[in-house]
């Protein structure tokens, strides 16, 4: 099959990089130059250096004869005669914090992409073709695809929904093997397309396939990210919590309690001072948004947003409540800053609340780390008046070393080996805040060695 993409970001470049993969043709369609000039490199380094995920680079490579990339809207109407599918890829912001969606590049993508269809087959229109929502977006938004394309004389076209459910880090891995595709169409002939797309999965004994309708698929997205969410919100502010206010308890020990419980599971239980990402916090907040605009209340929404800032407020005030510490002139580690592991994604950070605290606090400066994502964070705050304060560094060590209080706040796996670092380069007397329990197996041995010790999950550990 033919294939053409609106929108070569995270979604858009892993879903093509996998349809290829699978055998069709495919043309990737984005505005952003740099994108799709790094994207068309058929270089490794260069294509991770803008969209870091594992495996992608080497897919794109592998499968470079079946996907193109362009920025040029006049490449897409050459391809359109032929194509069979269009995935909307777009990015879906919140607008200013409202919880509403921010449709606009998503519209502006869709009128370009109608006045494109209405020219397909000489303007005859004959070929049928299917435009997938890949984008998260609201529960209604297909019919609002299906006015933009009406609107424009866009004919013999179906409209339908394909949500990604990728795990950032994972994402190849989990477009590559799956545990669930879920399609959503009006009617068989759309059915049919998606088949032909998903071929290597219908048929899969490990593979759930599953068709529903339009609406019903992007319900299910933002419903599946909130029961997730909601998963570590509790973690966070009732386990975590509870393992903090009760002397004697270890997290490590409770969760094994917890998790063992097959009706619990082990996905979510683990503590952290935040959960952050381009998912979470916005489909929570669009969901509470949509059931409010139906006149119900999300109450239970609502409070798992309210939780998980309570948990990056509650983490970053111990500082202050436990040991009395004032911020104010002092140097701080940073260590993490993009979200999560395995990503170079920086949207919801932890790192970008915590820095934004310690600049109001006064602090005399951030030594910030990150193996991956140093240049995505230092432009998120290249205009703040205080971004002088802000120093990226090379190395753990240039962290660690010479400075007041170490937080750490992304859990990449390297982080855990840092203890005897830390014993070697941190000065006695310093504050260790460790937000990611990366440190855990070694908090006694820290404590003896003359650091105090505030951990999600934990009591205050004092210094010995």
């Amino acid at each position: 099959m033919k294939i053409l993409y609106f929108g070569g970001g995270f979604v858009g470049a892993c879903s093509a990089a996998v349809s290829a993969d699978s055998g069709h043709e495919v043309l990737v369609y984005d505005i952003n130059k740099d994108l799709v000039s790094s994207l068309s490199s058929r270089d490794k380094d260069k294509i991770e250096s803008c969209l870091f995920e594992k495996g992608l680079g080497d897919l794109i490579i592998r499968n470079q004869a079946r996907i193109k990339f362009t920025f040029d809207l006049a490449d897409a109407e050459k391809y359109i005669n032929e194509t069979e599918a269009i995935f909307m890829c777009l990015p879906t912001p919140e607008r200013d914090g409202t919880g509403e969606t921010n449709l606009e590049i998503y519209e502006a993508a869709a009128k370009n992409l109608a006045e494109i269809l209405i020219k397909r087959n000489n303007s005859a229109q004959n070929s049928y073709v299917l435009i997938v929502n890949k984008s998260t977006v609201p529960i209604d938004m297909v019919n609002r695809t299906k006015e933009i394309m009406l609107a424009a004389g866009v004919k013999n076209f179906g409209v339908g929904s394909n949500p990604e459910f990728l795990v950032e880090g994972k994402a190849i891995e989990g477009s590559v093997r799956p545990p669930r595709v879920v399609v959503g169409a009006d009617s068989e002939k759309d059915f049919m397309i998606f088949r032909n797309i998903y071929s290597r999965f219908v048929e899969s004994a490990n593979i759930a396939y599953l068709e529903v309708s339009p609406a019903e698929a992007e319900a299910s997205k933002l419903l599946a990210n909130y029961i997730l969410f909601s998963r570590l919100a509790n973690c966070f502010d009732v386990v975590g919590r509870v393992c903090e206010k009760f002397p004697g308890l270890q997290f490590e020990n409770i969760r094994k309690v917890l998790i063992t419980d097959t009706r619990i599971g082990d996905w979510g239980f683990y503590d952290s001072l935040f959960a952050g990402g381009s998912c979470f916090i916005k489909d929570a907040r669009s969901l509470s948004h949509q059931l409010k605009a139906k006149g119900t209340k999300a109450d239970l929404v609502d409070n798992v947003l309210s939780a998980n800032q309570r948990q990056l407020d509650n983490f970053l005030s111990r500082a202050k409540e436990e040991l009395n510490f004032t911020w104010s002139g002092k140097i701080v580690g940073l260590l993490g800053l993009a979200f999560k592991q395995d990503t170079n994604d920086i949207r919801n950070a932890a790192s970008l609340g915590t820095t934004e605290f310690l600049l109001t606090q006064g602090v005399k400066q951030i030594k910030a780390y990150d193996p991956v994502t140093g240049s995505n964070y230092l432009k998120y705050f290249a205009e703040h008046k205080a971004a002088d304060k802000i120093n990226l560094v090379a190395a753990e060590a240039e962290a660690i070393s010479n400075v007041d209080i170490l937080i750490i706040a992304t859990d990449w796996p390297q982080f855990r080996g840092l203890s005897d670092l830390i014993m070697k380069n941190l000065p006695k007397g310093a504050v260790i805040m460790d937000g990611r329990r990366m440190l855990a197996t070694r908090y006694g041995e820290l404590a003896k060695a003359g650091y105090d010790i505030i951990a999600v999950g934990s009591p205050l550990i004092k210094a010995a």
